[in-house]
């Protein structure tokens, strides 16, 4: 099937076309025919399978110029970085089409942005939080609001989104188009659709849809952070093909601590994005790496979930992910389109469990690798390592027989303490004395 079928508007096919795009993917096939209906619908597919243009393209077709000044579609998704990435897809189908599109998110001016929304908009992308800021300050208005898109709902739901969430769905009319995109279907995803949306139906794509059969998955047992820093840099010295490469890890101190240690054998080669890191900052980041300024990036899945970042050749997790799920996503990072890709994963002995839920998941074992000779294993635990450590060692029961201390602890304990005889003393001193201050002031009075 080719996007000709589609019976596209001449404006939009023209712009298809000059991206290069022949044939649609199949969560484009499935959703175009649902969206088109006027139908709500729940689209289940991971990063990597085109969900954007699989909601814009029968979006810009239905798409009739008016002239207000509210938005008539809305698409809300988690993070700044997919804002900006979303408006810039919205800019290239509409190259040839009356569109004002606008991207609007939090750690900026919204006074500017306020003033931005004044002037007009026909598409508007943004973050829950700011969004809803904005809405109740009245700015923002819904009233010819035809289309809402909720994308990459699960990760909204996981960052604590769902009160702003609910309160926008409650601020607009009925009488609406609901769109939403979800790599997993939750309970919480449930529940809101059952809520908000109007018998949604399901467009699901079938895990022989997913890039993961073009993924060579490999993995090293490796004991803690420093002998993963070591690994990773003998990697990044030895193997010429990790031209393009994202390290995920788990949180941001991880994050800031791993980059460090690798900035100083290859200064100027990564990026790190993370929360913490300004807009700017991460904005720019994004850029140099998309323009091949950078040889990697670290970053947490908060901030990569659903970038489309192209061309990696390589994912390695440096800390295996919490949830399994999770772990598919980011190794879809790489093997995309046409292309192939390897995902390397450095497993501490506490992270073994994760490593089978994700093969239990795939249905698929991961390759283990004997880790190279020439890597120091490195016995200095970090912060974390030592903390996990201590708990352990707190929670171990106490032996309840042996050892000379346990015994003269326990014959010590069999005394009873009636109060020492010096404490007694020293109270009954204390009246007395109190006694003979007042008996000498009283015969003074007389």
């Amino acid at each position: 099937m080719a996007f000709e079928q589609f019976s596209l508007p001449k404006s939009l096919q023209k712009a298809v076309d000059e991206l290069g795009f022949d044939q649609p993917t199949p969560i484009q096939e499935k959703a175009f025919p649902v969206i088109m209906s006027g139908r709500d619908m729940m689209g289940i597919a991971q990063t990597g399978t085109g969900k954007t243009f699989a909601y814009l393209l029968p979006l810009f077709k239905l798409y009739k110029f008016t002239h207000t000044e509210t938005p008539k579609i809305v698409v809300l998704v988690p993070t700044r970085e997919l804002v900006v990435q979303v408006v810039e897809e919205v800019e290239k189908l509409t190259k040839y089409m009356s569109v004002r599109v606008l991207g609007i998110y939090g750690g900026v001016n919204i006074n500017t942005q306020k003033t931005s929304v004044y002037q007009g908009i026909d598409v508007l992308v943004g973050t829950p939080g700011r969004v809803m800021d904005l809405a109740l300050d009245n700015v923002i208005r819904f009233d010819e609001t035809q289309k809402l898109v909720i994308d990459e709902f699960d990760e909204m739901l996981n960052l604590g989104f769902r009160p702003q969430l609910t309160s926008i769905l409650a601020m607009m009319k009925p009488k609406r188009q609901n769109i939403l995109f979800s790599a997993t279907m939750t309970d919480d995803v449930d529940a809101v659709l059952n809520d908000y949306f109007d018998f949604p139906e399901e467009v699901t794509l079938a895990p022989s849809g997913t890039p993961l059969e073009k993924i060579e998955q490999l993995s090293y047992s490796v004991p803690n952070f420093n002998t993963k820093v070591n690994l990773l840099k003998h990697l990044l010295q030895t193997d010429e093909s990790l031209e393009r490469v994202l390290v995920f890890v788990n949180n941001k101190k991880i994050a800031d601590m791993l980059f460090d240690k690798i900035d100083e054998d290859f200064a100027g080669q990564f990026g790190i994005i993370h929360s913490n890191k300004s807009q700017n900052y991460r904005l720019h980041t994004m850029a140099d790496f998309q323009d091949g300024h950078l040889r990697g990036l670290i970053t947490t899945d908060i901030m990569a979930r659903g970038l489309d970042i192209r061309d990696i050749t390589h994912v390695i997790n440096f800390e295996m992910p919490e949830l399994p799920e999770q772990y598919m996503h980011r190794i879809g990072r790489t093997g995309r389109a046409e292309a192939s890709g390897i995902a390397i994963s450095m497993v501490a002995p506490r992270e073994e469990d994760i490593k089978i839920e994700a093969e239990m998941l795939m249905d698929k074992e991961i390759d283990i690798l004997e880790l190279p000779t020439e890597v120091e294993i490195s016995t200095q635990l970090i912060g974390p390592e030592k903390d996990k450590e201590k708990i352990k060692f707190l929670t171990k029961k106490p032996k309840l027989e042996g050892g000379a201390a346990f015994h003269d602890k326990s014959d010590k304990n069999k005394k009873i303490n009636l109060g020492g005889p010096g404490k007694t003393k020293k109270k009954t001193g204390s009246v007395n004395r109190g006694l003979l201050r007042s008996q000498a002031a009283k015969k003074k009075k007389k």
